[in-house]
């Protein structure tokens, strides 16, 4: 992927305030593909007694990271903005530990991308989230 296009995709997260808010960091972004730590922190939990963090969150990483990986695709030559997620709760994400997702943008047409998306914790063999979502190929300005 070309650097313009990892930058253009680092920009896009650091810019968005929710996505500062929640610490939320590239891990790695490559050609239509994107991944994002979050880390634990308490102001994100959505149960106190247990301590696990809010699904809302977990949403806003999805979304985020499906948004980059949107951006790397060679083929978008531009933003992009989201059309529809849908996530899947599968399982707690474990008290303490950050939480990583990753997306990839499998399918681009002219004004449509299509992006399937994981979230774990420290295993990554037990995802927390799935998500399947479509976002808008924007014309380069």
């Amino acid at each position: 992927m070309s650097d313009d296009k990892t930058e253009i995709a680092r920009q896009f997260i650091e810019l968005i305030p929710h996505a500062r808010a929640l610490n939320m960091e590239i891990v790695e972004i490559g050609d239509g593909t994107a991944s994002i730590r979050m880390p634990y922190h308490e102001r994100i939990v959505g149960d106190p007694e247990t301590g696990v963090i809010h699904g809302g969150a977990v949403s806003t990483l999805m979304d985020t990271c499906g948004g980059a990986a949107t951006m790397a695709h060679p083929s978008n030559p531009g933003a992009t903005a989201t059309i529809c997620l849908r996530i899947d709760y599968l399982r707690a994400a474990t008290p303490g530990q950050a939480i990583v997702g990753r997306a990839e943008c499998y399918h681009i047409t002219r004004s449509v991308a299509f992006v399937r998306a994981f979230a774990h914790d420290d295993d990554p063999t037990r995802p927390v989230a799935s998500a399947t979502g479509t976002f808008t190929v924007e014309p380069a300005p």
